[in-house]
């Protein structure tokens, strides 16, 4: 049986804007939930994308369902796939790839492998998962769904979240909460950029972080 629910409501454009130059790292110092394992890497390390969720729950080897979901994703949605524990069938390959590519993707995440990945890189289509395997799914007709709430890497996603997605991992973001953790990464990067320039002008970390005067204010003294 397969269950399609309606498409999700997407991130306004102009923080999908400012959420493409969020890295994860920097709302890793702030957050400490909404992060997908982190042996759930990047194919193209070297992108950074934002996007609307659009989720996916493919069990064992059927992948009629991601098939189907080719025709009715939109651009700028960021496609979440869970696998249900599988770890041997690759549902995603070059084919599928080239589809959500054209379709305006921007970019998925597998709690699974895929296959193919020098047809993912040919096409530059941002993508996150466990691996590659050359053991794929079939066209089996057997059940599925779209729109539902799922889990990736251990994290909960659901229809409409945000994400972002980089070399160090992809955090998911309720849209409640994501223009107020974008803005105040945004903030920390415009930080950084001040931190590293006094350090070029011979400050040292510890001085400017606090800890110098956490350790000097403790330390023990020692004969």
């Amino acid at each position: 049986m397969f269950e399609v629910n309606e498409m999700p409501r997407q991130i306004d454009a102009d923080l999908i804007k400012l959420m493409e130059r969020v890295e994860t790292a920097t709302i890793g110092h702030f957050l400490h939930s909404g992060f997908v394992d982190r042996e759930i890497r990047a194919v193209l390390p070297e992108k950074r994308v934002a996007g609307t969720a659009v989720t996916i729950r493919i069990p064992h080897a059927d992948s009629t369902i991601l098939h189907y979901l080719t025709k009715i994703v939109r651009p700028g949605d960021f496609v979440a796939i869970e696998r249900c524990g599988d770890d041997r069938h690759a549902c995603w390959g070059g084919v599928v790839t080239h589809a959500m590519k054209l379709a305006g993707v921007v970019g998925a995440v597998i709690d699974g492998p895929a296959t193919d990945f020098s047809e993912i890189r040919k096409v530059e289509m941002p993508m996150w998962c466990r691996g590659p395997s050359p053991i794929t799914t079939k066209i089996l007709g057997l059940e599925g769904a779209i729109n539902v709430p799922v889990t990736v890497g251990g994290q909960v996603i659901k229809p409409g979240d945000a994400i972002i997605a980089d070399e160090s991992g992809v955090v998911i973001l309720a849209p409640s909460q994501a223009r107020a953790a974008t803005e105040k990464a945004l903030g920390m990067q415009e930080n950084e950029i001040v931190l590293l320039e006094r350090l070029r002008n011979g400050e040292f970390l510890p001085d400017i972080s606090g800890a110098t005067k956490i350790v000097e204010g403790q330390k023990r003294q020692v004969a």
